[in-house]
């Protein structure tokens, strides 16, 4: 097996290095992660992929692509402006929305996590047992660590939720009470499920 060259030894260096890698990636990559791969500092990486952002995005030679920092790591991703080019040649007519009933679901289990089925469904008012089975399979929520009072699993969401988002943390989630007219009722919700 022949030895791995040092990055610096290759013609584009560092920044091709992380082109290259990143161009497979199907999550992001945190910076630490590239840093061990390269052999390089941290500050390093992180200076680098900067500057390629800002390169990717400079108006001189606009892009289809763009460069991102989401859900604690880097990604390529396609330029808004073209997407819905890209979601018709994707999709090529088919739907991959989640239906409403998913999106409350997530919400609830975005802002109330780790919650539990019973809860969702105390918060919802309806049976979610199987819009939570469709979120795990689609990789957005999954059981968290530790179960809740009774044994109950408990739902978080996930990296990829993160990443479909755009967010880089669930600190960057908007502010709850502005889109739900009496969002303090949910507390009171909370502490009576808690007491039943």
């Amino acid at each position: 097996m022949s030895e791995v060259p040092r990055i610096d030894e290759l013609p584009g260096g560092l920044s091709a290095g992380l082109e290259a890698v990143l161009m497979v990636a199907d999550s992001p990559v945190p910076v630490g992660r590239l840093a061990q791969l390269f052999q390089v500092p941290e500050a390093r990486v992180s200076q680098t992929l900067e500057a390629l952002a800002s390169e990717y995005d400079s108006t001189d030679r606009l892009r289809g692509f763009e460069l991102r920092r989401v859900a604690s790591g880097w990604r390529f991703y396609s330029r808004r402006d073209y997407a819905e080019f890209v979601s018709s040649y994707v999709l090529d007519g088919q739907t991959a929305r989640l239906s409403q009933a998913a999106l409350e679901t997530l919400a609830v289990i975005a802002y109330r996590q780790p919650v539990s089925r019973g809860r969702i469904s105390a918060i919802r008012g309806v049976n979610v047992d199987s819009v939570v089975r469709t979120l795990q399979t689609r990789g957005l929520i999954a059981a968290y660590g530790e179960v809740g009072e009774g044994g109950a699993t408990l739902y978080v969401t996930t990296e990829y939720f993160l990443e479909r988002l755009g967010l880089d943390s669930l600190d960057e989630l908007p502010a709850l009470a502005p889109y739900l007219p009496g969002v303090q009722d949910l507390e009171s919700l909370d502490s009576a499920t808690d007491l039943a």
